[in-house]
């Protein structure tokens, strides 16, 4: 079965959707291609997203904040839409709620990590079990 294109979306592409892609490349690669984008993207993934992730041994630091608009409609098998919001062109998302932790404590960032990753592996042996 080929790889799945999912696209997860927040709002900056600084945090969540950041976080989401980052486990899905580490845990993932056999069932899916990730990739991320915001609503409203930020000027840079924050430090604190990137230490936050290397403390499950995740490297981050070559992800960028990047439009949803970049990926046309259809182009993705799945899109999660992290944001809280619709995302114009991707009416059919599946929605997780996470809170965003930008400007939160070190608490929050890991708390919203440890959800993030969960998430994500749910959905990895969902795919999974449809390639059986």
């Amino acid at each position: 079965m080929p790889l799945q294109r999912v696209l997860f979306v927040c709002v900056g592409n600084a945090c969540r959707s950041q976080m989401a892609e980052g486990f899905a490349h580490t845990y993932g690669k056999d069932v899916m291609t990730p990739h991320s984008a915001g609503l409203a993207p930020a000027m840079a993934v924050p430090a604190e997203t990137r230490q936050t992730m290397a403390e499950k041994n995740i490297d981050i630091s070559a992800q960028f904040p990047k439009p949803v608009s970049l990926f046309p409609g259809g182009y993705f098998d799945l899109v999660v839409n992290i944001s809280g919001y619709p995302i114009p062109g991707h009416p059919t998302a599946v929605e997780w709620k996470v809170n965003d932790p930008i400007g939160g404590s070190d608490e929050l960032y890991r708390a919203t990590r440890d959800q993030i990753e969960q998430l994500v592996m749910k959905l990895i042996l969902k795919l999974r079990g449809k390639n059986k």
